[in-house]
């Protein structure tokens, strides 16, 4: 009998205090009782009340138009802005900027919530605009913090490319313009695409900084939840939990699926 090592140890004890409270909600999910915590025998019925309950489908539908769009903003944003921070010569600008970028890291998302709040009524009072706060100020709010994060992944990825290739392609003739999204855009992609989905995964799973920039209108899944959960956690808050679960490990696997297939095309083809 093969004897368990140390790291084998640690690693089915963190998978254990990390995927156990996922499985127990999973099962409970599947709880004919209202109370989260009796067991009652099995029953699918809070599925049906989820899918019936109009508030979290219109949150749901918000927080993904909320997440696509402020994703797809923080990508261009913080694609610019690594640009400069990796290319850009050394000097007080280029150091501002750097910290000014990556600010939002470090800071606490209730001080980030707070100064847009400030900032948007205070543009309301002197410039009319935005009138109310809604979809359109966490779309900005969400887009503000996820560029740090895709500055971070993609300058880390413009610090490796071969930039002879660049400059190969200027020597031919190329406008920067054309060298940047014909030669560059493509050796970033798998970056872009990273940034996006952690961009995407930050504003689905927001709280704070939406319940600052949000209003009546505009109200994302997070905070229906969170308010459900003051008042006494339903078991269809459990459902939901599982449905997202269920998707996100279905996503995983896809990946890693195609990213398999892939690396075995590689091989075979360098064989």
């Amino acid at each position: 009998m093969k004897k368990l090592n140390f790291s084998t140890v640690m690693l089915w004890a963190g998978m254990f205090f990390l995927y156990a409270p996922m499985f127990i909600l999973v099962i409970y999910s599947f709880n004919e009782s209202k109370l989260v915590t009796v067991w009652a025998g099995f029953s699918t019925k809070w599925y049906g009340e989820l899918f019936r309950d109009q508030q979290i489908l219109d949150a749901v539908w918000t927080s993904l138009q909320v997440a696509f769009y402020a994703s797809t903003m923080a990508v261009i944003l913080g694609t610019m802005a690594a640009f400069v921070m990796t290319r850009f010569a050394r000097g007080w600008g280029k150091l501002t900027l750097s910290n000014m970028i990556t600010a939002p890291l470090v800071m606490p998302e209730v001080i980030t919530g707070l100064s847009l709040l400030l900032l948007f009524v205070h543009m309301a009072d002197f410039f009319g605009w935005p009138a109310e706060r809604g979809m359109l100020t966490v779309w900005i709010a969400h887009s503000t913090f996820c560029a740090a994060y895709v500055a971070v992944v993609v300058s880390s990825r413009l610090r490796e490319i071969d930039r002879s290739v660049e400059e190969a392609a200027q020597d031919l003739g190329a406008t920067p313009f054309k060298t940047f999204f014909a030669i560059t855009v493509p050796m970033i992609s798998p970056a872009l695409v990273a940034g996006w989905l952690l961009s995407f995964s930050l504003s689905l799973d927001d709280l704070v900084i939406a319940s600052f920039a949000s209003g009546p209108g505009a109200t994302t899944l997070p905070m229906v939840v969170f308010s459900s959960v003051r008042m006494g956690v339903s078991p269809k808050i459990n459902a939901l939990a599982t449905l997202i679960i269920l998707i996100v490990s279905l996503i995983a696997f896809i990946s890693w699926y195609f990213a398999r297939r892939a690396d075995i095309k590689q091989r075979s083809s360098s064989a």
